[in-house]
């Protein structure tokens, strides 16, 4: 566990610099709220992705998932972090689907 925490420590900025540089990415017509989400690998990989939304709210990809996805579909499967960027004065957290994905 100490080894995740020096790597998280070492690739925080990095992980924040990503989540906020994506979050400009983001699909969000309806509810005008972009994410940007980085996720950072046991091997240290980060994989960086912004929210997608649909008409239909269920089809939406959240930014979270949509990040360990791609890490996933590239054969990461230890996942150590997650930063999720949004442009509120107070932190977003993940919502109820996301945090049982992650």
């Amino acid at each position: 566990m100490t080894k995740h925490r020096t790597l998280i420590k070492d690739m925080e900025e990095e992980l924040y610099d990503a989540a906020k540089r994506v979050a400009d990415l983001a699909y969000c017509p309806y509810s005008n709220f972009p994410v940007g989400a980085a996720v950072l690998t046991e091997d240290g990989k980060i994989f960086a992705a912004p929210n997608i939304e649909n008409v239909s709210y269920s089809v939406t990809i959240c930014a979270e998932r949509n990040a360990a996805a791609q890490a996933i579909a590239l054969g990461n499967r230890s996942i150590v972090a997650v930063v999720l960027y949004t442009r509120t004065p107070t932190p977003s957290t993940p919502c109820g689907t996301c945090r049982q994905f992650l």
